[in-house]
């Protein structure tokens, strides 16, 4: 398991920071440093690593050549602007590289790699000589031990960590406790814990001591070497016990996270077989090193610190998730009464108090009762029952809201733990309503009023006409049968004005029952036919096949609506020499089985404009010269009554009418 490689980009510039992190995002960590006075530090820290000074920066000379004496096995890269002196100089000063600031991304990305391969096999070889180093020396003194002698070292004074600490419900809090107590327990002067306090989260620096300021900015990932290190090994890692690891990658991951942290040892943070974090700890105040025993006890410490940890984030998750509970119930429209087995009242949200008047000191831990009789009748009726109590509806005595209560019980391994009443305030709704259906009522009568006084002035004025005129002209024959006809005509024309009129406002009692649909689209016809005066020569295509199936209907209802679609569809096509109407049915299927029928009504007429479509199925909506504009509303009317609907298609190349009737389940 390799270690992530690091980076160390010495700049003041966000920019270039933020293009270094993006090219080398799947090569290296980049580490940005921004002051003169902490890169000694960080280089320290980290190890051997390749570093990337921004000649721009200040100080930038200075500190490359104090790197190229002090820190001899770092690789050093220098980025400045193309030809400038401060680049000549560098690229002569016996560093790695030079670069242009104007990165390349794939030229750069190459240097660095080569650079990163370079510094691999030095680690490698300094590995090897390390080892041999090491096995020499125990093969001299195999009976010495690798930790302190245990009479030397005493072990850690772990008892003075705290059995209990004190209940944080800020975990950071807690965490900032916990590094103070740890650093009691150990007498260690410099203690960090990293954690993640959420699921997916990544590790970070939660609280420490006396810790080096660069740690703070350390994140890490469910991915990253040290935390898979830490789930496939399950052990502590500390200075002296690197040595005896034969493998040399885990040897510079385990120095490289010792050097990050600046500590001697490092102990993960288990709960439910996860790790959660860890802690590090560095040297002890009295300058000893850490022995057996001592290492023991930090792990000690770690479970009890891990067993705390957990609960407070188990403590956290649930508090956070009651006060999202707890906001959601009292922002939320409707009113909440929840009550407990015994009907006590133990939640009662402000939308409650604002629908009921009641506040919540009247009413919460008392009786049910408090909240008023009605409403603790049907939370009792809740609790004692074991099925679904009906929503119910009323006007409260004190407020004089309209109300609708739904109830539900609050049940769980078959034993109620009470009930919940759910109130929302209906008055806002209903006096819209009721101002909707006033402006609707005003609506249809303006333009019942104007439809009416545009049909019935016409017959009236034609009837006035001939009336003046017959004193005048009565012994003419031909003058008194025009008269006659016309009279009668118009008062013809007046009655089917008013029978259109009494038709839609008192319509027929529709009686449903199984019918063949057939029936009714032939009947159509003829009404079409004969009433609106269809021509029978336009050519009427039907396509009404043998099999379909039965709809719960009223034959004449039906029959009278697809007639006015077959006449609106008719007087579409005025004198079109292609004019042609096509009226057919089709089966639809649900499921696998009959669902319905769809009667479709098609022309090829001029459409309707986009300006009348949305106002086609209103009462006294027309573009005819004459007419009431009745048809459409009459259609949408009867299909509603046959729990129907009505869908309308229309462009420049004609309209189409489809209706959609639902299939009954008795037998043909």
């Amino acid at each position: 398991m390799s270690p992530t490689a690091v980076c160390v980009l010495y700049t003041q510039d966000a920019e270039l920071t933020r293009r270094t992190k993006a090219f080398l995002s799947n090569l290296a960590q980049v580490r940005q440093v921004s002051s003169a006075d902490r890169l000694d530090s960080v280089l320290q820290q980290i190890g051997p690593a390749l570093v990337l000074m921004d000649l721009r920066a200040k100080e930038c000379r200075e500190l490359t050549e104090q790197i190229q004496d002090e820190f001899p096995d770092f690789l050093i890269i220098a980025l400045g602007t193309s030809r400038s002196e401060p680049l000549r100089e560098a690229e002569q000063s016996g560093i790695y590289a030079a670069e242009d600031l104007q990165l390349d991304r794939r030229r750069f990305q190459a240097l660095v790699s080569r650079a990163l391969d370079y510094l691999s096999a030095l680690r490698e070889n300094r590995e090897l000589r390390e080892t041999s180093t090491t096995t020499q020396r125990q093969e001299v003194a195999p009976s010495r031990e690798i930790f302190a002698d245990s009479n030397r070292s005493s072990s850690l004074p772990v008892l003075r960590f705290p059995r209990l600490l004190r209940r944080f419900e800020n975990v950071d809090a807690l965490l900032a406790n916990i590094v103070e107590a740890v650093a009691e327990a150990t007498s260690v002067g410099r203690v960090g814990i990293f954690a993640r306090t959420r699921h997916k989260d990544r590790y970070r620096m939660r609280g420490g001591l006396r810790c080096l300021p660069e740690t703070s900015e350390l994140e890490f990932g469910e991915r990253d070497p040290l935390v898979r290190w830490f789930e496939l090994h399950a052990r502590l890692i500390s200075r002296p016990n690197i040595a005896s690891n034969p493998d040399h990658k885990q040897r510079l991951l385990m120095r490289r996270a010792l050097d990050n942290f600046g500590a001697e040892a490092i102990v993960p943070l288990y709960a439910s077989g996860c790790i959660i974090g860890w802690l590090f700890f560095g040297r002890r105040i009295t300058g000893e090193p850490f022995g057996s025993r001592d290492l023991e006890s930090l792990a000690m410490l770690a479970e009890h610190v891990s067993t705390v940890l957990e609960n407070a984030l188990l403590y956290e998750e649930a508090a956070l998730q009651r006060t999202l509970a707890e906001t959601l119930l009292k922002s939320i429209p409707p009113g909440i009464i929840a009550v407990d087995d015994n009907a006590i009242v133990r939640w009662f949200n402000p939308m409650a108090e604002k629908i009921l008047g009641l506040t919540s000191v009247e009413v919460l831990n008392k009786p049910v009762e408090a909240v008023g009789s009605r409403l603790a009748g049907l939370l009792r009726e809740t609790l004692e029952s074991e099925t679904t109590v009906m929503q119910e509806r009323w006007i409260d005595r004190n407020t004089r809201r309209s109300l609708s209560v739904e109830t539900r019980r609050v049940s769980g391994q078959n034993a109620a733990f009470g009930a919940v009443a759910v109130i929302s305030d209906l008055t806002s709704q209903e006096m819209s309503r009721e101002k909707q259906a006033l402006a609707d009522r005003a609506t249809f009568w303006s333009d019942l009023a104007a439809s009416m006084s545009h049909e019935i002035r016409n017959p009236l004025v034609a009837i006035k006409t001939f009336a003046q005129l017959l004193p005048e002209r009565f012994e003419d024959a031909d003058f008194r049968k025009e008269f006659n006809e016309i009279v009668v005509r118009e008062i013809d024309r007046l009655d089917n004005i008013i029978t259109q009129i009494n038709n839609f406002a008192h319509p027929p009692e529709v009686t449903l029952k199984p019918i063949d649909l057939r029936r009714s689209v032939k009947r159509a016809l003829e009404i079409a036919r004969s009433r609106f005066g269809v021509n029978g020569k336009m050519q009427v295509e039907t396509s009404l096949p043998d099999d379909l199936p039965r709809v719960l209907g009223d034959e004449a209802a039906l029959a009278e609506a697809f007639a006015h679609l077959v006449a609106n569809a008719a007087e579409a096509l005025p004198n079109k020499p292609t004019a042609r109407i096509t009226l057919s049915a089709k089966s639809v299927r649900d499921s696998g089985k009959t669902g319905g029928i769809i009667v479709t009504v098609r022309d090829n007429g001029h459409g309707i404009s986009p300006e009348m479509k949305d106002k086609i199925f209103s009462p006294f909506c027309t573009t005819k010269p004459r007419g009431m504009g009745l048809g459409l509303p009459i259609v949408k009317r009867t299909i509603f009554d046959h729990n129907g609907r009505v869908e309308i298609d229309s462009s420049p190349r004609g309209t189409q009418v489809s209706i959609m009737l639902p299939a009954t389940r008795n037998k043909r």
